[in-house]
């Protein structure tokens, strides 16, 4: 069970539970009118389906901290729709459906470490390394003479995400991404 916090408590990033599921508070703000108690304002994001809402709490309120907890996890495989991964350290398989994967989906790659969170013993989601690496697997040829400064082109890589690179990357070649953005990096390692 959480601990009870109380409205002064709150903040952003802090996690509560509200009516029995999680949500984190994405925004917050506190006023203090002249007369009368403080107020609380919060933007709610439910970490289970990803809704969010506005509410306003008074100085008096009481909430239970969600009940989290965040293991270690190695990506198995993907069989469907389901995302099946195992605990590292009790060897533990516990699998994901999609939904709850997420964007995460577009950097899973075999034996990846994940951090996955679980809310009253249930997964509801995961969290990457900032950096991974992927290799890619379809590159068109960069168009001759489109050299101009930071130009582009779009690749797809060994999960099928699609994103955009420099001209000068090819197929096969193994490139670090950012999972918090989506984006390139740099080239780690080269075709040849």
């Amino acid at each position: 069970m959480g601990a009870t916090l109380t409205a002064s408590d709150l903040r952003k990033g802090l996690k509560l539970e509200i009516d029995g599921e999680p949500y984190l508070i994405v925004d917050f703000e506190f006023s203090k009118p002249g007369k009368g108690q403080a107020l609380y304002r919060c933007r709610l994001r439910n970490m289970i389906t990803g809704t969010q809402f506005d509410r306003t709490y008074r100085s008096g309120d009481k909430f239970l901290a969600a009940d989290l907890d965040e293991q270690e996890m190695e990506f198995l495989y993907k069989e469907g729709n389901r995302y099946h991964f195992m605990n590292t350290s009790t060897y533990e398989q516990v699998e994901l459906a999609e939904a709850s994967v997420g964007d995460a989906k577009n950097f899973l790659t075999e034996n990846l470490h994940v951090d996955m969170l679980f809310f009253k013993g249930a997964p509801i989601g995961i969290s990457l390394p900032n950096f991974v690496e992927l290799k890619v697997i379809k590159s068109d040829p960069g168009v001759k003479g489109d050299t101009a400064s930071g130009a582009t082109k779009p690749v797809t890589l060994e999960t099928g995400y699609e994103i955009q690179v420099p001209l000068f990357i090819e197929e096969g070649d193994v490139l670090k991404l950012d999972t918090r953005t989506g984006t390139y990096v740099e080239r780690v390692k080269t075709s040849a």
